[in-house]
């Protein structure tokens, strides 16, 4: 086998001699020289493979979108104040949206305690009645307007801490020492101070009672005045004396006609042809004001000018009785 490859090596080595060693015949590198096309032969620029030219593109593409983006974000790298309107409107529409939704339930709370209504009896038919601290020849019987809620539960008059009863009458001098609702019922013995009501159901307020029920009451306290004869019958609250002269004259009180103190009407009069022996001139009228908490048209100091009227006549007449029984009862120590 060695043979042959020499013999058939020798003829190419012949042709060798022969010629010029060169690549013509075998490989033609000038065929395969870029040359470019026709269209490209006026420009310069040298030639680039296609996925150069698509990186570009995607570049430029890129380079492009920025911009389209900064356009975008111009309205919003606006100055401040361009972004602040609709800021600024924005928060007015949620503040003024919440505005009436909180404000609302005030006025609503409001007019439902301003506005309260008539309260039949049955509303309030589970709390008991309260009692009268009443004995006779009182010096004051000082008549309420009804016992409230929280008089009704505890049993005791003027017993809600807001109400300022008990605080008049030491402030004022009716009573020497400051007492409590629970000593209601000793007043009479103590201090000749009695209490009663043109109303006797309890109720939450006056508004939820009615003028009949007040106006049937006068003749009540007209009774209670003939029978145990207070020296004076003093009426807390002008809404009280508004249904005794109501009940009496037929028509309401007219503007200027009312004045707080006392009064030139008595109640309980007995006239001499009515049976008894000699008749009875009547209780004295004094019409102080309410001593309600929810009675806030006149200022505490003026509550207490007004009280303390009464309660300088008070004064003198537990004198003048202290003397009349001293007096008393020398006269039978002298007949004995």
């Amino acid at each position: 086998m060695a043979d042959e490859r020499d013999d058939q090596e020798e003829p190419m080595g012949e042709n060798s001699t022969s010629e010029e060693s060169s690549f013509k015949g075998r490989l033609q590198l000038k065929n395969f020289m870029f040359t470019g096309t026709s269209n490209s032969s006026s420009s310069s620029e040298p030639r680039r493979s296609q996925r150069l030219t698509m990186t570009q593109s995607t570049l430029s593409f890129q380079h492009s979108s920025p911009s389209k983006s900064k356009k975008r974000k111009t309205p919003t790298e606006s100055p401040e104040p361009e972004n602040k309107k609709p800021n600024r409107r924005k928060a007015t529409t949620l503040t003024s949206t919440p505005t009436p939704i909180s404000s609302s339930p005030s006025p609503k709370k409001k007019r439902t305690r301003k506005s309260s209504s008539y309260a039949p009896p049955s509303t309030y038919a589970h709390l008991p009645l309260l009692p009268d601290a009443i004995a006779p020849n009182l010096l004051i019987l000082t008549i309420g307007l009804n016992p409230g809620l929280q008089t009704a539960r505890t049993g005791h008059a003027y017993a809600h801490p807001s109400n300022l009863y008990w605080k008049l009458l030491f402030s004022s001098g009716i009573t020497p020492e400051r007492c409590s609702a629970q000593e209601d019922q000793t007043m009479p013995a103590r201090f000749s101070l009695g209490h009663t009501n043109i109303v006797a159901r309890p109720s939450r307020n006056g508004a939820e009672l009615s003028k009949a029920e007040m106006d049937e009451g006068v003749a009540m306290l007209e009774d209670k005045c003939r029978r145990w004869r207070p020296e004076v019958a003093c009426v807390v609250g002008k809404s009280i004396w508004e249904s005794v002269f109501r009940v009496r004259h037929g028509r309401a009180l007219r503007k200027g006609e009312f004045s707080y103190g006392w009064q030139e009407e008595r109640m309980g009069v007995i006239e001499t042809g009515d049976g008894e022996e000699g008749g009875w001139e009547g209780s004295r009228v004094f019409v102080a004001t309410s001593t309600s908490g929810l009675a806030a048209t006149l200022r505490p100091e003026e509550k207490e000018r007004i009280w303390k009227v009464l309660g300088d006549w008070c004064v003198r007449r537990r004198k003048e009785r202290e003397e009349e029984a001293v007096d008393d009862s020398v006269k039978v120590e002298v007949l004995e």
